[in-house]
């Protein structure tokens, strides 16, 4: 044997091995697994010597979740360099939510070392039984520590999903903070011990209880029942091409992307409202019906050929990371200054031999609010050198000609006094007008 292979060794029990997989295991002469804890190892031929990769680091998950299965896969391409080879034997099935295997897989690509994959039972099917469900639909199946190497989960909640091999406490905990940023704490899941085996155990908790769990086995997955209601980006895009679709609502079909620009506005206030009075009811539902503009907007791009919600997605994703390095590269950075400098300075660089020669104040949307726009104007004027006169000169002027032009002048003063210490003026004068109005409710 030259190489690596893989072998699913099932979910459990040695009846569950396909013949495949015991044709490969009576050639081979020694086999490598992460852990000696798979029950089918007991049955395995008597000449064929166990090696295990339990003094593989053990990192934190909260810390480098897939460390230890880089490390494992690292070691077994090496293996598979020497002369004999080396066979790998891995829980269920090697492509299901087996991690090692892709990281075998591109390590071997790259180093020219041929890799053969011996399918086994995956652990799906035992885990449904013992759930007793039939197949559901839209099923989700992650590797719990692709989960626990996230900021947000992988997954959408409103449709049912599986976390396999969730084998510590200390991964549990990371997955479980990970799962509840789509789920709340008291969302039912199950977690299923060895499923298919003598020693299984289904043991029903709320996800919130899953970090106090006491015991923790290799062979362990938890299932997650979907949220009941549209929850995910997916339904409820779905929503929005039902309603524009034929069999959709009248009025919806009817708007366009002109039509829909004073509720897109109305939407942002209504936000802004709920932000002045920190509510959060409100804000939740608020972001909701502004999110609902902009999926409208994006799906009406679509209709018309012009782009999709993927690529709105793509595009604001791909800049995140791009005016981001100090985050997702190597650039060093020591204050908040030092980030918004390097954001003007790659937005300057995105935008830049076609704004050569161009209007310095090209970009700035004009349906701003006045002050808001005011701010952005006179930030742009300070990059050109350009001045107001002060404040009090402009004072002066509007109380010896109280006209509409003085008056004007005397605000964008006032707008960029306010941007030179870091104040929004139009936060600054709507929370003015906000006490005014309670003062008045309160008599």
């Amino acid at each position: 044997m030259s190489g690596i292979i893989v072998v699913g060794l099932g979910p459990g029990t040695p009846e569950l091995l396909t013949a495949e997989a015991h044709a490969v295991l009576n050639e081979a002469r020694e086999i490598w697994v992460r852990a000696r804890s798979h029950p089918v190892l007991d049955a395995l031929p008597p000449h064929l010597t166990v090696h295990t990769f339990d003094d593989a680091s053990k990192a934190e998950a909260d810390t480098d979740p897939g460390a230890r299965y880089r490390e494992i896969a690292e070691r077994v391409v090496r293996l598979g360099q020497r002369p004999e080879g080396v066979l790998y034997g891995v829980p269920g099935s090697p492509w299901l939510g087996e991690v090692t295997v892709r990281h075998i897989v591109e390590g071997a690509r790259a180093r020219g070392v041929p890799v053969r994959l011996v399918q086994g039972v995956s652990f799906v099917e035992p885990m449904l039984a013992a759930l007793e469900l039939t197949t559901p639909a839209a099923l989700q199946v992650a590797d719990a520590t692709a989960v626990a190497g996230r900021y947000f989960p992988p997954l959408e909640a409103d449709r049912p999903a599986i976390v396999a091999q969730l084998d510590s406490h200390a991964l549990a905990v990371r997955v479980q903070a990970i799962l509840l940023e789509l789920y709340p704490d008291d969302h039912p899941v199950v977690l299923v011990e060895a499923a298919g085996t003598p020693h299984q155990r289904v043991i029903p908790l709320a996800l919130g209880a899953l970090g106090r769990h006491a015991e923790w086995r290799w062979l362990t997955a938890l299932y997650i029942p979907p949220r009941q209601e549209p929850a995910s980006l997916s339904a409820f895009m779905d929503i929005i091409f039902h309603l524009r679709s034929p069999e959709g609502c009248p009025w919806d079909r009817e708007q366009t992307h002109l039509s829909l620009r004073p509720f897109l506005l109305e939407e942002a206030y209504e936000v802004l409202h709920a932000l002045d009075h920190e509510d959060m009811d409100a804000l939740r539902e608020e972001l909701g019906d502004l999110w609902l503009q902009i999926a409208l907007h994006a799906q009406m791009a679509t209709e018309e050929g012009h782009f999709t919600v993927a690529d709105v997605l793509a595009t604001v994703g791909q800049k995140m990371i791009r005016r981001h390095p100090h985050v997702f590269g190597d650039v060093q950075v020591e204050s908040a200054q030092d980030v918004l400098r390097n954001w003007e300075q790659l937005k300057r660089e995105e935008k830049g031999e076609r704004e050569k020669g161009q209007d310095p104040f090209a970009g700035i949307p004009p349906a701003l609010p006045a002050l808001a726009f005011a701010q952005k104007v006179t930030k742009r004027a300070a990059k050109l050198g350009w001045s107001l006169p002060p404040l009090d000169e402009l004072w002066n002027a509007w109380r010896r000609d109280p006209s509409a032009s003085t008056l004007g002048a005397l605000l964008l003063g006032l707008a960029e006094a306010a941007r030179q210490v870091d104040i929004d003026a139009e936060s600054a004068l709507r929370e003015a007008a906000s006490r005014l109005t309670e003062r008045k409710k309160n008599g």
